[in-house]
């Protein structure tokens, strides 16, 4: 993926990216620089992303669909047109209670997403 980023300004099309799939209900494109990375992320319905956390603060925009999102011990639902954040380190999960479209802002990069090999 780092060949798609040239030195100064850059244009990235979601088409020309590819589509990983995480599981067969959770699946994502990605974008990133230095220090933020922006996620397409795709949930059907059920989906459950587990419990977690990680150094990145993290915000969820929903375009479309329905999270049930754990954040720190609190169940929240969002929406489409809404956004969640999640601070850094604290323990989260979500849920698809729709097929979801959302996007993922994370600062810094998640570098377990790109290179997700032994650390």
């Amino acid at each position: 993926m780092p060949d798609l980023y040239p030195p100064g300004g850059s244009v990235i099309g979601w088409s020309e990216l590819e589509l990983d799939k995480v599981t067969e209900l959770i699946s994502r494109k990605l974008v990133f620089g230095d220090r933020q990375m922006l996620a397409q992320v795709y949930l059907k319905r059920g989906a459950l992303v587990p419990l977690h956390r990680h150094d990145s603060e993290q915000m969820t925009y929903v375009l479309d669909g329905r999270l049930k999102v754990r954040v720190d011990g609190e169940d929240v639902i969002v929406r489409d047109g809404e956004v969640i954040r999640i601070p850094s380190g604290v323990p989260h999960q979500a849920e698809a209670l729709a097929d979801t479209f959302e996007l993922d802002c994370f600062s810094p990069v998640r570098d377990e997403w790109i290179d997700p090999g032994p650390r």
